[in-house]
């Protein structure tokens, strides 16, 4: 039976988001167990989640950051279809719904720039149901608690996280787990 995508940060909640090829052969000797996919194309999105899997970790693609892939079901197709990855990051919802029915994990990316944009989350989460929400930016305590009694959906915070007092700072607002760019942030 498939473990659920809380269950899989449950051990580390530290995600790597890697954005190059340098990020990701770094992200490969972490700890954690998953990565974010943010960068890639038609032509090596398979090779690059190949390297994650051969690797004994989760692939999570953010289909909206690989060139050439549209912003439709389509997309979410050909990733189920011409990779093995595990699952999706997207901000669309509709894309959410199409990974869900393809049996891949979901993460619903939201960008908390004012009031409008955390009054969507609830409204969204209720008839999208993604495995997990991530939240940018990331360090916002004050915001994560409040979006962690909104959501019945467990929160990632990424973006600006940076440091040990970022990821404590995160977590002990209720994010189920973080994720960073940043290497030194995945070691430690």
């Amino acid at each position: 039976m498939k473990q659920t995508f809380a269950e899989l940060i449950e051990d580390c909640p530290v995600i790597a988001a890697v954005k190059d090829p340098d990020g990701l052969e770094q992200s490969l000797r972490a700890e954690g167990n998953i990565i974010f996919v943010l960068y890639g194309d038609l032509m090596n999105i398979q090779e690059i989640v190949e390297r994650i899997k051969a690797s004994g970790k989760t692939a999570m693609v953010h289909v909206d950051l690989i060139a050439g892939l549209t912003s439709r079901e389509i997309a979410v197709e050909f990733i189920q279809r011409h990779t093995r990855a595990d699952g999706i990051i997207t901000t669309k919802p509709a894309l959410v719904k199409k990974a869900s029915e393809l049996g891949l994990y979901t993460v619903l990316r939201h960008f908390i720039i004012d009031s409008m944009a955390l009054s969507n989350i609830e409204r969204q989460n209720d008839s999208v149901h993604p495995d997990m929400i991530e939240i940018l930016p990331g360090v916002m305590p004050k915001i994560i608690r409040k979006i962690c009694t909104l959501s019945r959906v467990p929160v990632i915070a990424g973006g600006l996280i940076n440091d040990k007092e970022d990821v404590m700072g995160a977590l002990s607002a209720g994010a189920a787990a973080i994720s960073s760019t940043n290497p030194d942030v995945w070691f430690l």
